[in-house]
């Protein structure tokens, strides 16, 4: 039984009630295991013990002069601001095909949620054309992804796209992984600061900070 995107749905921009100017692009969110309870895009902000493991929802409105964290927020809020700020969300890959719920590896394999394993650990594939939601919706003209394009796997799928943005003048450009994992390149950041104004030590802030730098530079 393959692994279908939670939101599939939503990945082709056909349900929204507005025009995007922006579009936000993450890599998988499985419809199994059980584990996955995000209600949309990046909604899995904390995880069962209440520890938050992903903060897309905290620093996404924060780049707007003004805009409040959305963090404890829900879908009615996530959705209303993109609606404002005119900005799709969608994701890299619509299904796994080769993935297997009675398979207790498959199931750790993506209740890890991780970009490496998903890549590694499957071979099946189905993806979310890009380009041609790009060509669809001309009234885009900035595009980001989240995953930082890290690996060959990532990087076959995400190249064409920045090809494509370069020819047709789309900003395209690669945002630092809004996850907990985001910790390792500040504290590499850290190591090279230490001790000083650049030293940072609240990782939403420091997510915050790097998204600043290819938004605002674009």
């Amino acid at each position: 039984m393959p692994c279908y995107h939670k939101f599939i749905e939503d990945l082709n921009l056909e349900n929204l009630n507005f025009v995007p100017t922006t579009l936000i692009v993450g890599t998988f969110n499985p419809e199994w295991p059980a584990n996955n309870y995000a209600e949309w895009f990046y909604g899995r902000t904390h995880d069962e013990h209440g520890n938050r493991n992903n903060n897309f929802w905290d620093v996404l409105p924060r780049l707007f002069e003004n805009e409040p964290s959305l963090i404890n927020s829900g879908p009615h809020q996530w959705k209303e601001f993109c609606s404002r700020k005119k900005i799709a969300l969608t994701d890299l890959i619509r299904c796994i095909e080769d993935a297997d719920p009675n398979d207790p590896n498959h199931v750790q394999y993506l209740g890890g949620y991780a970009d490496d394993i998903i890549a590694n650990n499957f071979h099946q594939h189905l993806f979310t054309d890009i380009i041609y939601l790009l060509q669809n919706k001309p009234s885009i003209k900035k595009v980001y992804i989240t995953n930082g394009v890290n690996g060959v796997f990532w990087n076959n799928i995400w190249s064409p796209v920045e090809e494509y943005c370069l020819a047709n003048h789309i900003v395209c450009g690669r945002l630092l992984t809004p996850s907990k994992n985001a910790r390792f390149s500040m504290f590499a950041h850290n190591r090279r600061y230490p001790n000083n104004q650049f030293n940072m030590n609240n990782l939403n802030d420091y997510i915050l900070m790097k998204w600043m730098e290819v938004w605002n530079n674009n």
